[in-house]
């Protein structure tokens, strides 16, 4: 309640913030929900449901963090230059030049873009413009009510753990009602020189010249975000031509209005993607998320109907395509590597030996595969389950541009073999083994869903065993530490043909549980990941 008042007090010069608290003044849970805590600025920065409070995405809650992030660049050494982007969703252009405005008056020179922009842009830009940091304001594929502040480092690699603990110091220093005054002489506004060169980096990785003459045709739906511009842009550039967009879902709305969720990786997201694919006959649909990190797919089964194929399966196609035309080409080189997370599937280490290549693996979250990047000499691909892929080293964050361009360049190129995409992922299954992956979300809001969370993590600490068919798998704690990765809350349960993998979100209210099944059959794959979800599901009760 204290916290209440002096947030009443303050902000009766923002009648949008003053309205809203006065509205929950009388209303207990939701001043609780709204005060309990401060939002948590973490690795993945602030994320957060837009309103009044310190447990809420507003211009008080960016602009402290703004503020100690200022401050940590001016004594960290880093170069006094930040650009900042910002997608779709509401408050994003509000948030971003607020962010801007804070930087400059404190002496960084801030590049802000004057349209929204996806977040590998931003990436690249950092990198492109030698800048000391990047802000993107986004929540990616989270509900509508959700807005968030990731941060980059010089490299235009999310920071990590130590940065964000150095910044979170910072932050805390700083006050929620703090004046600052702008200096217009260091805010630069950015138009569309970049966007030009992060595509033309985009083209020079292409790898088959004839994507014109076997361009399938496209349904493609932005879901209201950042990728509109940039993929129809890049398709056109390499010859696809017969690109449908989803015209409800075009153009940016922050209420998402056709589809809540805004994620590829929901069926519900695609659904009008998916009746504009069967009247137009379409051959592939493709579905970017708000900032344009993540791409989704559907392709047509040997029967003709449309098919999602998770992030798992669009990775493993388009990591073996790089690697089976790079070896055609004689541009595989030596020591070619892979990244992926600790939750991707470990088929890839199947398809990476066919060809002479390794497999790095990482924690959750792309950031690390934006780290481990700077360490290697012949970097292929980045991926990761959760529909994020990498190609390039001319950023260091997914980038659903780019995939999109390697996807349906894939799909000219097996096309041109006479064989589709669904029967070249058919192939790999039989070559490498039936690896089926699956995902489940358990959701716990609010305080007392914080608190249930803690609570599940430490009961299964307290007693891991998972036995499947009499046998124990083998339990690992990255807790602890594991392989030289950072410490992580994810708790791996493993055997030769099932693993499972328990984490908190970083960003949401949620347990996430990873599933991987390896069988003989398909049918053998869902019958066995069917016994161990009741296996889990008991578990966890």
């Amino acid at each position: 309640m204290t916290n209440f008042n002096i947030w009443l007090k303050n902000t009766v010069d923002n009648p949008e913030i003053y309205e809203e608290l006065l509205a929950v003044r009388d209303n207990e849970a939701e001043r609780q929900d709204r005060f309990y805590k401060e939002l948590t600025f973490g690795t993945g920065g602030l994320r957060g449901v837009i309103g009044a409070g310190t447990n809420r995405m507003n211009v008080y809650t960016v602009g402290r963090a703004t503020a100690g992030l200022a401050d940590y660049m001016l004594t960290s050494g880093a170069k006094k230059s930040i650009v900042i982007a910002y997608d779709s969703r509401n408050k994003s252009r509000e948030f971003a030049f607020r962010s801007a405005e804070i930087m400059s008056s404190m002496g960084i020179h801030a590049y802000v873009f004057d349209k929204l922009t996806p977040t590998p842009v931003l990436s690249f830009a950092v990198r492109e413009l030698g800048a000391g940091a990047g802000i993107v304001i986004t929540a990616s594929h989270n509900p509508k009510e959700y807005n968030g502040y990731k941060v980059y480092n010089e490299h235009g690699c999310q920071i990590t753990d130590l940065a964000a603990k150095e910044i979170l110091d910072k932050i805390n220093k700083k006050g929620y009602f703090d004046k600052y005054e702008k200096n217009d002489a260091l805010i630069t506004v950015i138009k569309d020189e970049i966007l030009e060169k992060y595509l033309n980096e985009i083209e020079k990785y292409s790898l088959f010249d004839r994507v014109s003459e076997y361009a399938p045709r496209v349904v493609y739906t932005p879901l209201y975000g950042t990728g509109n511009i940039p993929v129809r842009a890049i398709l056109d550039r390499i010859g696809v031509k017969n690109v449908s967009v989803v015209k409800e879902q075009e153009l940016p709305n922050g209420d998402f209005t056709t589809c809540p969720y805004p994620n590829p990786e929901e069926k519900a997201a695609l659904a009008l993607a998916l009746e504009e694919g069967r009247k137009t006959n379409a051959e592939l649909i493709l579905a970017t998320d708000p900032d344009a990190d993540r791409v989704g797919i559907a392709v047509r089964d040997s029967r003709g109907d449309f098919i999602l194929l998770n992030g798992n399966e669009t990775g493993l196609l388009l990591m073996n395509y790089m690697l089976e035309r790079k070896s055609a080409l004689g541009t595989l080189g030596h020591s070619p590597v892979v990244i992926k997370t600790i939750v991707t599937t470990d088929m890839a280490f199947s398809v990476a030996e066919k060809y002479g290549a390794t497999v790095r693996e990482v924690l959750t979250g792309f950031k690390y595969i934006g780290e481990a990047m700077d360490t290697l000499d012949n970097f292929v691909m980045g991926m990761e389950e959760s529909y994020g892929y990498l190609v390039g080293t001319f950023a260091r964050d997914k980038d659903a541009v780019s995939a999109v361009m390697l996807i349906t360049e894939m799909f000219a190129y097996y096309k041109s073999l006479g064989i589709s995409l669904y029967e070249q992922l058919e192939k790999l299954y039989c070559e490498h083994g039936h690896y089926l992956t699956d995902l489940l979300s358990k959701t716990y809001k609010g305080a007392s869903g914080a608190e249930r969370m803690k609570q599940i993590i430490a009961e299964i600490r307290s007693n891991p065993n998972i036995k499947i068919d009499g046998e124990e798998l083998v339990y690992t704690d990255f807790g602890n530490g594991i392989d030289g990765l950072p410490k992580s809350d994810v708790l791996r349960f493993k055997s030769e043909n099932v693993r499972i993998l328990i984490r908190p979100s970083g960003t949401e209210p949620k347990i996430k549980i990873y599933y991987q099944i390896k069988a003989s059959s398909p049918d053998a794959a869902r019958k066995k990941l069917t016994k161990v979800k009741e296996i889990v599901e008991k578990c966890l009760s």
